[in-house]
């Protein structure tokens, strides 16, 4: 019995410390935002591919 309470307790502490590691790891890690047009870039890139459309429209008729 203490056996199995000895080995129990191992195997915790053993998860313990590899979920605090991990999440350690997770915390440390560095995330990329891509960055926010500017309302004239949107602008611009809606006026292009309207002008696409059109054009398209235009082969096909």
């Amino acid at each position: 019995m203490k056996v199995v309470f000895i080995i129990s307790i191992i195997i915790v502490m053993i998860v313990l410390v590899l979920s605090v590691l991990t999440t350690s790891k997770a915390y440390q890690y560095k995330h990329t935002v891509d960055p926010v047009k500017k309302p004239d870039e949107k602008a611009n890139d809606q006026d292009h591919s309207e002008d696409r459309s059109f054009e398209q429209n235009e082969r096909n008729d």
